[in-house]
């Protein structure tokens, strides 16, 4: 039987195990990954290409250094697979293409990729110290300064929002929904739904259920006081029922209105039948909202089913896709699958992994999202409705494992992929990808219409440009910053970053020098 089939028969009957057995099961396998710290992509480089580039890729006799300096044939991920495969063989490098698999090739080039930017296998920066920059910060288009507006937030936050009074809204995975004043002082707002208590520590990673994920205001929140949460849904009771010993969780947007400290006027929005509830962390859940100002909001799940793979090329699921809703929660008749046997009502796209950013730009009509691919394949993509984005078939990434993405083998989908998108800008090595805006405010008016994407593992803050819907370039704004959960833009036009870490979440200003 081949190997995923064996995995994924272990999966089914954990599951059927109960909860508790199939998320032991996993995090034993993070942790010893962990533990290890062992890059499986690594030993092939040391075979093969260490005694010519050097161990660390610092060079050799035989061969020049890989890593701090320009490869002359291009650093992408297919460029260095292109000079692996071919080689050069008048100075004594064989074609690799004659003894290696296209997979093999690529885990090299991906290896390479990585280390060339110092990103390493399993090294998340949780607990590294926050580097903020002191003084002004020079980019291409705008000088910066970047200013602390409060610290001490729990080690996991999720997203924020920036009020018209100065507040700002702030979820936190375990503890809920904080609003924080101008001058750093917060307070707990009380009655928002329980989030979950459990939670399994691997490394430097949480996994956990019933996490409370994105917060987002309505776009007439002045006259109304919409606030709307993204939350994993605690199904109370059914580890009783299923014989497992953690609660399942799954995606559901609620909305309300804060007065006097507490949540009030609760109303769901979206939610999927309890059916569809699972022991799956929502570290997977992706978890955003968006809203297009024409009565819609838009909420990103992630693949959160009993695998990574399973339901998310299912339309009759919620996992992997992009719904669509009116902002009451009443169901547009103008949906793609509308009226499709089988199908939710509510999806507007689907085959995602792992939606991380989720924004609508209302000059051009367009809903992105970005998403974490797994090693490679992080992506930022234009979400047409009723379009199909690949996961589990297809991905410019590798399994972690070091095997091509085509669990379509085990689902029985022959992928095509003139029916499946591309990514407008593939991350290739990953990121990890995470918030970003489409920026439309006045601090910084040379990157109006342009994306300000942050990310998680490599601690950097993105500019990248676009124009007509095709990439023209990225500039990296900070480095070695902190892991950068949530972005949003200001009524000054200010950019906030929320950041966690290990020690306590922080949120920061970028404001213009002088």
């Amino acid at each position: 039987m081949p190997r995923r089939n064996i995995r994924k028969a272990i999966l089914i009957v954990l599951a059927s195990l109960g909860g508790l057995l199939l998320v032991a099961f996993l995090g034993i396998q993070l942790f010893i990954r962990w533990a290890t710290s062992r890059d499986p992509f690594e030993p092939a480089y040391l075979e093969n290409c260490a005694v010519c580039h050097g161990e660390q890729l610092e060079g050799a006799a035989l061969g020049t250094s890989l890593a701090g300096v320009p490869l002359k044939h291009g650093d992408s991920v297919d460029a260095i697979a292109r000079s692996i495969a071919a080689g050069f063989p008048d100075k004594g490098m064989p074609a690799w293409s004659k003894t290696m698999s296209a997979e093999q090739i690529r885990s090299l080039a991906i290896y390479v990729a990585e280390r060339r930017v110092d990103r390493r296998f399993f090294e998340f920066k949780v607990d590294e110290p926050i580097a903020l920059p002191e003084g002004v910060v020079e980019s291409e288009l705008h000088a910066f300064r970047i200013e602390t507006v409060a610290e001490g937030l729990a080690p996991l936050p999720f997203s924020i929002a920036p009020l018209p009074d100065g507040r700002i809204l702030v979820t936190e995975k375990k503890r809920g929904l904080r609003v924080v004043s101008p001058d750093g002082e917060s307070i707990v707002v009380e009655g928002t739904p329980d989030t979950g208590s459990f939670g399994l520590k691997v490394g430097p990673l949480e996994y956990g259920v019933g996490w409370l994920m994105d917060v987002a205001t309505h776009p007439d929140y002045e006259e109304n006081g919409w606030i709307y949460l993204h939350h994993g849904d605690l199904c109370r009771g059914c580890e009783e029922v299923d014989g497992g010993l953690i609660p399942r969780s799954m995606n559901r947007v609620i909305r309300g209105r804060i007065r006097d400290g507490a949540w009030v006027d609760e109303e769901v929005v979206w939610s999927a039948d309890p059916s569809t509830y699972t022991t799956m962390t929502d570290l997977a859940a992706g978890g955003r909202i968006a809203f297009d100002g024409d009565g819609h909001v838009f909420i990103a799940v992630g693949m959160k089913g009993p695998a990574n793979y399973l339901g998310i090329q299912d339309l009759a699921m919620p996992y992997g896709k992009i719904h669509r809703v009116h902002d009451d929660g009443r169901m547009p008749d103008d949906n793609p699958f509308v009226g499709v046997p089988g199908a939710m009502p509510s999806i507007w796209t689907y085959g995602h992994r792992s939606p991380q950013g989720l924004e609508f730009d209302r000059n051009s009509g367009q809903l992105w999202g970005t998403e974490m691919g797994p090693r490679g394949g992080d992506e930022l993509n234009h979400l047409r409705p009723g379009r199909n984005y690949g996961w589990p078939l297809v991905s410019n990434g590798l399994d972690y494992d070091g095997t091509p993405v085509e669990y379509g083998k085990e689902l029985g989908i022959e992928p095509d992929l003139d029916e499946i998108e591309q990514p407008i800008v593939d991350l290739t090595p990953a990121p990890a990808v995470s918030s970003f805006v489409i920026y439309d405010g006045d601090a910084f008016p040379e990157w109006r219409g342009q994306y300000i994407v942050g990310t998680l593992k490599a601690a950097e803050l993105y500019r990248i440009e676009l124009d007509d819907g095709e990439w023209v370039k990225t500039e990296i704004l900070l480095r070695n910053l902190a892991r950068i959960r949530d972005i949003e833009t200001g009524p000054d036009g200010s950019i906030y970053l929320l950041l966690e870490h290990g020690s306590g979440g922080q949120i920061v200003r970028l404001a213009p020098a002088g």
